[in-house]
C-alpha cells in the first residue's frame, strides 16, 4: 500500500506558532506583507522571514506588483500531510475501541 508523503519542510514550517497564524491569515485571500504583519508584534523583516520559510515549504506562493509582495495560501503540501495523518486514523479507532470494550468488561 502506498502512503501519503508529506515533506519535512512542511512539519518545520507548520511547527511555529506564528507561521500557522499567518496560514490562517492567508485562508481569506491573497495578502500584502503589511498587511500579514499587522497583528503580530514583530517587525516586517521577521514576517518577511516567516514567509521565506513558508514559501521555502511550498505553503504560500508570492506575486510582486511594484515595490510590495503579496502572498496566497497553496494547500497542496497541507493535503498531503492531512492525507498522511488519515493513514493513522483507523489505528487509532481500533485502539480507542478496544480500550472502550475493556473500560465496558471491566467497570
Amino acid at each position: 500500500m502506498s502512503r501519503p508523503t508529506a515533506s519535512a519542510d512542511t512539519f518545520i514550517a507548520l511547527a511555529d506558532p506564528t507561521r500557522r497564524a499567518i496560514l490562517d491569515r492567508l485562508r481569506l485571500g491573497e495578502q500584502s506583507v503589511k498587511h500579514l504583519a499587522e497583528p503580530f508584534s514583530m517587525s516586517l523583516p521577521a514576517i518577511s522571514q516567516h514567509l521565506q520559510v513558508l514559501a521555502e515549504a511550498g505553503l504560500v506562493t508570492q506575486r510582486r506588483v511594484g515595490r510590495q509582495r503579496f502572498y496566497r495560501l497553496n494547500p497542496e503540501p497541507l493535503k498531503q500531510v492531512s492525507d498522511w495523518v488519515a493513514c493513522y486514523e483507523q489505528f487509532w479507532e481500533e485502539k480507542l475501541d478496544a480500550l472502550g470494550h475493556y473500560l465496558e468488561e471491566n467497570p
